[in-house]
């Protein structure tokens, strides 16, 4: 019998681990980043990684070096990690909980477990409600109340990760930036960090402004309504907490490097290392302050990234590119894609109201959906609420609300599961009969990688699928995505003209961005979808453009970019 591979976020997850506890153990900086950039490039990967390091090929993947290669061979083949086992041996995991608590860190973790017996989140909270945090020298009264805030709070935060959900925290940002550029001292505001990136989970939330009166404009921030903690203020940096436990920090710079400041802080850590190696190469050395030319020791400083960009000798990289994934090499090359934006995409071909699991009428999602301009929208209700006659009524009441209006089309679509024997819950005759036909896994995400294929293939067969939504199932810091075989998948979709989803919902966000650019370089349509179950939810539609951004995808790769009759046409060519 074979042996069973780890699967990708598995190994992700050991690595994490592992990085995690060698910060907690005092490790340098710079083993701690190369196992957490292997974590990302592992979990991103569209592949088997395991199966990769014992061919001795993972080396091929950006971020893995031979040393990692062999741990990952070794976890393949023992199912453990030997530095990981002798970590556990001195440090406790829980503290890994503990470091990420806002305002923690890995020093005061370790300092808590050494000093108070801290080993997790319970023992932390115990020694804060009894008044021990603040008898610590350094820490204090402030910092114990942090502690209770963050650990009761029912923010829009990662439990486990300590990382955010991009559509929790993205209103919240967008609303910190349109406030602060009311004020009267303010000229340019931005948002920065992984936020602007649209990475989907964060941590940080940082904003970058230029203001007349910087001293003004932190102390605005400090004023807000919303503020329950002001951590740090002063003339150019202001740090605050949120009544959702949320931290952001503001930073106000002089205008001249506005655009060096917002480049840094926008990152990623992988992209501007990149970025900065590369300009030493040209006797550069890049830092957020500007570029100094080493053989002059003069500095530039640039008030806008384009500006910034273009004297490093790069086309301008949107934000959601710059992840070190061949943005640099393609921006100096001049051959950037023209990614797809929010108004390239005419309709939204996933969304369920009431008749199904929705929270909203036909004719409330309907008029939302004429609000935000659309112009096609799919009912998708799921089939197996639509029994007894349900799905002919709900067929007739859309066509009737279709019939009376002129500015969307209603298309009758539906939502089928795919048994665990392949089959769809609704039979060939009420599908040929649909629209627009999404064929979803919800049941046994948990079985094993060749089963899921199967089951997955088997709906492609059909003739009436045009869709797999939300292929691996994953739930963004609650549940792993499906040991599905995607390049088996992507394969045969590009085969049969079955198209792929990109799910909009703020924990699915499924396909991921490196697998989208996987299926839509092999030739498979991606279907930009909102999943919306109320009429708020129609704007999860502008996550799913932002993922099929950092995917590399252009309006020509996204179906739902083109108008309905086009779509009909491109449907199991």
């Amino acid at each position: 019998m074979g042996r069973t591979l780890p699967r990708n976020d598995e190994l992700a997850e050991r690595f994490e681990l592992l990085a995690d506890l060698l910060e907690l153990d005092g490790a340098d900086a710079f083993r701690l980043a190369a196992y957490r950039r292997a974590a990302q490039r592992i979990r991103e990967s569209a592949v088997s990684v395991a199966g990769l390091a014992l061919e001795g090929k993972a080396k091929r993947l950006a971020g893995i070096g031979g040393t990692i290669e062999r741990k990952i061979a070794e976890l393949a083949e023992t199912g453990d990690l030997e530095a990981l086992a002798k970590l556990r041996t001195r440090l406790p995991e829980g503290l890994v909980e503990v470091m990420r608590v806002p305002g923690l860190g890995s020093k005061t973790a370790r300092r808590l477990w050494a000093e108070l017996g801290v080993t997790g989140l319970e023992e932390l909270r115990a020694a804060a409600e009894s008044g021990r945090v603040r008898e610590l020298p350094g820490l204090g009264e402030k910092t114990e109340a942090r502690i209770l805030r963050s650990l009761a709070a029912s923010a829009p935060r990662a439990e486990a990760t300590g990382r955010a959900l991009l559509g929790s925290v993205l209103p919240f940002v967008e609303r910190v930036v349109a406030e602060l550029a009311t004020h009267p001292a303010a000229e340019r505001v931005s948002e920065a960090g992984s936020v602007r990136r649209r990475a989907e989970t964060v941590r940080d939330l940082d904003v970058i402004a230029t203001a007349r009166g910087g001293a003004e404009l932190t102390a605005f921030l400090a004023g807000r309504p919303w503020v329950v903690e002001v951590l740090a203020q002063g003339p150019t940096k202001a740090t605050v907490v949120s009544v959702d436990g949320l931290r952001l920090d503001l930073r106000v710079v002089p205008p001249a490097c506005y655009g060096n400041l917002l480049q840094h802080f926008t990152g990623s850590k992988d992209h501007n290392v990149a970025l900065r190696e590369e300009a030493v190469r040209h006797g550069l050395s890049v830092s957020e302050y500007g570029v100094e030319t080493a053989a002059t020791g003069k500095v530039a400083t640039h008030e806008t990234e384009e500006e910034l960009y273009v004297a490093l000798g790069y086309e301008w990289i949107p934000p959601e590119l710059r992840e070190n994934r061949g943005e640099l090499e393609a921006a100096r090359a001049g051959a950037l894609p023209a990614l797809v934006r929010r108004a390239d995409v005419l309709g939204d071909l996933h969304a369920h109201t009431d008749w199904s699991d929705g929270r909203v009428t036909l004719e409330q999602l309907v008029a939302a959906a004429r609000a935000r301009g659309q112009r096609y929208l799919a009912i998708c209700d799921h089939a197996k609420r639509l029994g007894d006659g349900r799905l002919e009524r709900q067929t007739e009441a859309i066509r009737e609300l279709d019939a009376s209006l002129d500015d969307i089309e209603l298309l009758c679509g539906v939502e089928v599961d795919i048994r665990a024997d392949g089959s769809l819950d609704l039979d060939d005759g009420r599908l040929a009969a649909r629209d627009w036909v999404v064929a979803s896994i919800h049941s046994g995400l948990r079985d094993p990688g060749p089963e899921l294929t199967r089951r997955v293939l088997a709906a492609i067969e059909s003739p009436h699928v045009d869709c797999i939504g939300h292929p691996t199932g994953r739930k963004l810091n609650r549940r792993p995505p499906s040991d599905l075989d995607l390049e088996a998948v992507v394969a045969r979709c590009a085969e049969t003209g079955t198209f792929l989803e990109i799910n909009g919902q703020p924990d699915r966000l499924d396909l991921r961005d490196t697998h989208a650019r996987l299926a839509a370089e092999a030739g498979v349509g991606i279907v930009l979808s909102s999943d919306a179950h109320s009429a708020a939810g129609l704007g999860y539609l502008d996550l799913a453009v932002a993922q099929a951004r950092r995917g590399w995808l252009t309006a020509a790769q996204v179906v739902n970019a083109r108008p309905w009759p086009e779509v009909k046409e491109m449907m199991k060519r």
